[in-house]
């Protein structure tokens, strides 16, 4: 699942150095791919480090043709992974996200060569972020000053998606108080984490739901809005009717977890309100 990741999909391999506010490119890799058309979809991965000094391995989606026909540079979307961590399916939504004319960063949570392959590793990995929103946050910061600083990115136009684990790191984000234009959470966790000392949520945020995810508890969710309405935030919440947990992730059959599985109308239906919503918040027409 994971080792295709590590393969000849990539164009080049950049290094963000702190110290100098910078992204600066490090080497071709042998593997890279060959002369893109205009407007084939490029991956260049991104070394970079949190504020500790911790290394991560993100991966930078986006058309060879990127900038707006006027020249200027395009809003960006931070991609945070599920619970695995980044895999294809991670950067088959990174390249979604790209053809719609974003500039897609498929952010590393859990550090360079942590890759979990199985799904005790991967509980455990998420485990350590859940239990500590201080470290999760701090992982996200990293992302958003990465992605501000790609060469065909508006760094004042960034928003963030995520998916499960995801999809309650980009409501961390909010908590965080990062300036976002937005943030959209598919089927994440949904409850009321303390903000970052000082923060206010100003991030507009949409919740993309199943009504019957089984992983959701009525009273989290009840907390949760109750802290949007104390923040006065910008929210929206959309719950779809008959999905469970993992609408989007077509891997999810329900043959092992009845409560994760694929739902083709929640997933698109989840695709295209995140599309109105970017487009409404970038200031832009939606994408078609």
């Amino acid at each position: 699942m994971v080792a295709s990741f590590i393969s000849a999909r990539f164009s080049a391999v950049r290094v963000f150095n702190r110290s100098t506010a910078s992204v600066a490119a490090a080497f071709f890799a042998s593997l890279a791919l060959s002369t893109a058309a205009r407007g084939a979809i490029i991956q260049e991965k991104i070394l970079y480090r949190d504020s500790s000094g911790a290394e991560m391995e993100g991966v930078a989606v986006y058309e060879d043709n990127t900038k707006a026909p006027n020249g200027s540079k395009r809003p960006g979307v931070i991609v945070v992974h599920d619970w695995r961590g980044i895999t294809d399916t991670t950067l088959r939504n990174a390249e979604k996200v790209a053809k719609l004319g974003y500039v897609a960063f498929a952010a590393d949570i859990y550090g360079k060569g942590i890759r979990p392959k199985s799904p005790e590793e991967s509980g455990a990995e998420a485990g350590k972020y859940k239990g500590d929103r201080a470290l999760f946050r701090q992982r996200e910061r990293a992302a958003l000053d990465t992605i501000r600083k790609l060469p065909q990115v508006d760094p004042e136009r960034i928003a963030a998606i995520g998916y499960c684990f995801g999809g309650t790191g980009v409501i961390e984000m909010a908590r965080d108080g990062l300036d976002l234009r937005g943030v959209v959470s598919f089927h994440g966790g949904l409850d009321a984490q303390p903000l970052t000392p000082g923060a206010r949520i100003t991030a507009p945020i949409l919740v993309l739901a199943g009504a019957d995810d089984p992983y959701q508890k009525p009273e989290d969710l009840a907390a949760f809005e109750k802290q949007l309405r104390e923040e006065k935030a910008d929210y929206t919440l959309v719950f779809y009717g008959g999905a469970v947990h993992s609408f989007t992730e077509k891997e999810a059959d329900g043959t092992v977890n009845k409560g994760a599985k694929y739902d083709a109308t929640a997933d698109r239906r989840s695709w295209e309100a995140m599309k109105s919503f970017l487009a409404e918040v970038f200031g832009e027409k939606p994408a078609q």
